[in-house]
């Protein structure tokens, strides 16, 4: 027993397999093996180290965005001239990624709280107008009175009720297409350690000052002006001033730092979001309301705008590469590996369909005899 022991330990310790390997001089299975071995051979190199660039490890980045609005509107409604500027056409003020610039709107003044018709919702009798009840659509709760000159509800409200049937055409603050729009935008890519502006070498006072983005002419300029930005994504500005609408200003970083940081920089794509006028949408365009509240003669009133405008959504997308020795090692593992792919494919042709797989199959394995010792 001991000398069993012993001699298994000597054999775990002191021995060395390694697998058989045959030499099979046939085309077919040649060709096979070499084709599928190219094709990997392909594959590593062509997408995962060139198109994937499997070599490099990724980060996407940590971004601000600052904007600033420049440019006077003027309208004449009824003979009533008025200088509209950025506090006025422009929600919110603060300056964030996703903001309005009102391009049409619906006023309505002096509205103070009371009892006045509806516009829409015909009624004959006082059943029609259920008292405390209100229309999804209405202007506010009923009075539970018929009013016999318009045969509308009454409502308590603030009156007179806004009427939005009709939108000015062609849109009131057409001068909007002339505003400039400048982007401020700053990103750090945490993983390397690398922090880009999108002011970026070159762009300093002077130049701002008399530069405007254009996509071939000057693409590195962070000064848009709208009309330019609304033609970009694909839409005419009157159509688009006139209900509102939406588009997205992409800024993306997508940056190799296996070369010099200053290659790093922005590239400017405009797409229009919603509001398209051959959408089959039931709802187009963009608009929202807000009130300014004042007093006279001691009494609360308002004045109602309903505001048609361009939302401009700012979306940075990022992506930074650069060689990293792990992730190369990880590729090439996972290449070799794949080569094993050829051994199985080819092992199965040759034991398994070519006509002399019987004759291979004793040459790839080698069979021993089992024998039973019989004690005497």
């Amino acid at each position: 027993m001991k000398n069993q022991i012993t001699s298994a330990l000597s054999d775990f310790f002191f021995e060395y397999e390694t697998p058989r390997q045959v030499l099979v001089r046939n085309k077919r299975v040649g060709l096979v093996c070499r084709f599928i071995q190219m094709g990997v051979l392909v594959y590593i190199i062509g997408w995962v180290f060139i198109y994937e660039k499997g070599y490099q490890s990724t980060d996407t980045a940590v971004s601000s965005v600052f904007t600033k609005m420049k440019g006077v509107g003027y309208t004449n409604v009824s003979g009533r001239e008025t200088v509209w500027d950025v506090a006025d056409y422009v929600f919110p003020s603060q300056g964030d990624s996703s903001f309005v610039v009102m391009t049409n709107f619906i006023i309505t003044e002096g509205q103070k709280m009371g009892k006045c018709p509806e516009l829409t919702g015909k009624c004959t009798s006082n059943d029609d107008c259920t008292e405390g009840s209100y229309k999804r659509t209405g202007h506010g709760h009923m009075t539970g009175v018929c009013v016999n000159t318009t045969k509308t509800c009454e409502v308590l409200a603030w009156c007179p009720v806004e009427n939005d049937t009709i939108i000015p055409k062609p849109p009131l603050l057409t001068s909007a297409e002339n505003y400039t729009l400048f982007i401020k935008n700053s990103v750090t890519f945490p993983l390397f350690d690398v922090t880009r502006s999108n002011l970026v070498e070159g762009i300093d006072g002077a130049y701002l000052k008399k530069c405007l983005h254009h996509p071939k002419n000057d693409p590195l300029c962070p000064i848009f002006k709208l009309g330019d930005i609304v033609k970009h994504s694909g839409f005419s500005f009157e159509d688009l001033a006139q209900e509102g609408g939406a588009i997205g200003i992409v800024i993306d970083w997508t940056c190799n730092f296996d070369v010099d940081v200053k290659h790093c920089k922005p590239q400017y794509n405009f797409h229009g979001l919603y509001g398209n006028k051959d959408s089959t949408n039931a709802s187009l365009g963009y608009n929202f309301r807000y009130a300014k509240h004042y007093m006279e003669n001691n009494e609360a009133k308002r004045t109602l705008l309903k505001v048609f405008g361009i939302r401009f959504d700012i979306i940075v997308q990022s992506l930074a590469r650069k060689f990293d020795i792990i992730p190369t090692l990880t590729a090439i593992g996972s290449g070799v590996g794949i080569f094993g792919v050829a051994t199985v494919v080819c092992d199965l042709v040759l034991l398994y369909l070519l006509p002399k797989r019987k004759f291979y199959k004793n040459m790839k394995f080698k069979y021993t005899d089992t024998h039973t010792q019989i004690s005497c």
